[in-house]
């Protein structure tokens, strides 16, 4: 018989693990360590110290933690799940770190900093019956922090967990506010966590098929998607998923109860357009992604002299589908036409058709077809804005060839795009962000972005721009909130990657630099070659303490752009604050860029 005594005393303990852990590491086993890490560092682990808990042990995809009180535990458990919710928004469906946590009140055994007993023992069983993104308590759990802890919680009743001799009553918190995805308890394993609805009417518009045998007018096709999803976009009692995340499903034969799931909407409107001489037929269904019931169906048959009116026709029919409350008058005024002139817009949809794979080759080509639109139509507003923004990408990836002229010229395209364009989400987006970054007239590229954003509040890509914008006049904190609701206008975007960089470099600006070297990473993997986020993982990992890391982007940065140096810095970012700048150069300049 032992003489040593065991030490027993009552604690809260709450466990949690990490849901999909297994796939996670399969699909991506670094950017996954990495991310924990990140999570770790900067949520979790804080959190737990605010709330007094020791961490007792950790596995590889889950911990142990002890608290002196249910309450702190709770509390604990709830704040760091909705931070979760909150990050969760940003990521990519498949890459989501979502934690499962269970808490149980109890007598425990203490013996050489570990803990065990059936305290232990419930906390863990009751993690396993959690929800990803959940927080499940034990009955004695719910009774220590009922009317203390400002949550409401569901009863579960009675439930049988393992190796636990009788069925013990169970509670699920409420965790109110969250923006997480939730897996369902009832989807099948494997199965693509759902996006919440958004509390208003909500419509993806997929690719057109062309029907017309000839490949070269696919781009008609999808101007004609295009400019429905516009429409549809200028009301504001609307919710609508921006083209590139539509775009994804392109050419691909498709489950609309999958698209509603993997975009968040209600309702997919499907069609196809037939073009042949000079006629064209444009069919279109609208369906119901939860039911799959057919809502509406049309066809429409026109010359092209006039497409602008079946346009009308196809967005009117949906709308008054889909949202037959809206005022007349909020109908008739979504029927933009663009320009009157089908010379100009040929040309405009065909420099936007080479302008999207974003390469030096496709930038040439868009800029001749939106000066050709130009030529045809010198009244029509967006080539202006795209053709300003050819010059910010030019910028960006140090494709330029006469600075001084490109400057000039890109400038003049955007001062006119907004001239015109006064009522124009598009054009305001394109040319008030290429003033911004192109003449550093931040002040006035904030105002035509907040203008454009009042006229079309689901323009995807004017919230993305608008968030660099609140990068370079120092409001990180706002920056992350328009890229995220980028991303929810556009979670399928192929050109997610810029996003991405927009929320490290709000990150590196804030000073969270771990964060930002995640971020960072994300869009480099995506898009090597873009000079952007290449010293954005340069400066955020030099200021990380990585130096290795960031010299590795350097010496990349070096050969793609070799005349980089400290002294010409300064032109490349409209940074408002000169302690952002200093920063800046600071962590470049440790990163290994010459003087």
């Amino acid at each position: 018989m032992t003489d040593e005594r065991v030490e027993r005393r009552l604690a809260a303990v709450l466990a949690a693990d990490i849901a999909g852990y297994s796939r996670l590491m399969g699909v991506d086993e670094e950017g996954t360590l990495a991310h924990l890490k990140v999570v770790r560092k900067t949520l979790v682990d804080p959190t737990i110290a605010a709330r007094r808990g020791r961490i007792v042990k950790t596995t590889g995809d889950g911990m142990l933690v002890e608290f002196a009180s249910a309450v702190d535990a709770v509390r604990c458990a709830v704040e760091v799940q909705r931070g979760m919710a909150e990050r969760n928004v940003l990521v990519p469906q498949d890459q989501r770190i979502e934690f499962r946590v269970g808490i149980h009140v109890g007598d425990i055994i203490f013996d050489d900093n570990d803990i065990f007993g059936d305290g232990v023992n419930i906390a863990a069983r009751l993690e396993g019956i959690a929800e990803a993104g959940g927080v499940c308590l034990s009955d004695d759990a719910y009774r220590q922090i009922r009317g203390k802890v400002e949550v409401a919680c569901d009863d579960l009743g009675p439930q049988t967990l393992k190796n636990i001799t009788e069925p013990m009553r169970a509670w699920r918190v409420q965790l109110g506010g969250q923006s997480a995805v939730k897996a369902q308890p009832s989807s099948p394993a494997g199965q693509a966590p759902t996006l919440a609805l958004p509390d208003k009417p909500s419509i993806a518009v997929l690719p057109f098929e062309n029907m017309s045998g000839d490949p070269e007018q696919d781009y008609f096709a999808d101007g004609m998607v295009e400019d429905v999803i516009t429409a549809l976009s200028r009301f504001r009692s609307l919710f609508v998923i921006a083209r590139n995340s539509s775009f994804t499903y392109k050419g691909k034969s498709v489950d609309v109860k999958q698209v509603g799931r993997e975009l968040g909407v209600r309702y997919v409107l499907e069609g196809s357009v037939r073009k042949a001489a000079n006629r064209v037929r444009i069919t279109g269904q609208l369906i119901d992604a939860i039911t799959s019931a057919h809502l509406w169906a049309d066809r429409f048959d026109g010359g092209l002299d006039d497409i602008f009116e079946l346009q009308d026709q196809v967005t009117t029919s949906v709308v008054g589908a889909i949202a037959p409350t809206l005022e007349h008058a909020e109908i008739e005024r979504s029927k933009h036409k663009p320009t009157e002139n089908l010379d100009a817009y040929d040309y405009y949809l065909r420099g936007v058709a080479s302008a999207i794979p974003y390469t030096r080759e496709g930038d040439n080509e868009a800029l001749r077809l939106f000066y050709r639109a130009i030529e045809l139509d010198p009244e029509f507003a967006v080539p202006y804005g795209w053709a300003a923004w050819i010059f910010v990408t030019r910028k960006s990836n140090g494709w330029m060839t006469d600075r001084t002229k490109e400057v000039a010229e890109g400038t003049r395209l955007a001062r006119r795009a907004v001239e015109l364009g006064g009522h124009d989400a598009a054009a305001l987006c394109w040319g008030g962000f290429a003033l911004a970054y192109i003449a550093h007239e931040l002040d006035d590229g904030i105002a035509y972005l907040d203008q454009a954003l009042v006229l079309n509040p689901n323009l995807a890509s004017a919230w993305y721009v608008s968030a660099w914008l609140k990068v370079y006049s120092g409001e990180p904190e706002d920056a992350i909130e328009r890229a995220a609701r980028a991303i929810r206008l556009s979670p399928l975007d192929p050109f997610v990657f810029r996003m991405h960089a927009g929320i490290a470099y709000a990150h590196f600006f804030a000073g969270h630099y771990d964060d930002a070297s995640y971020w960072a990473e994300k869009a480099v993997r995506v898009r090597p070659t873009w000079l952007t986020c290449v010293r954005g993982a340069a400066a955020s990992h030099a200021l990380a303490g990585r130096l290795d890391e960031a010299r590795k982007h350097m010496a990349h940065m070096r050969e793609l752009d070799p005349v980089l140096c400290i002294s010409n810095l300064r032109d490349l970012l409209p940074l408002r604050r000169k302690e952002d700048f200093a920063k800046w150069a600071e962590a470049l300049r440790k990163a290994g860029l010459p003087e």
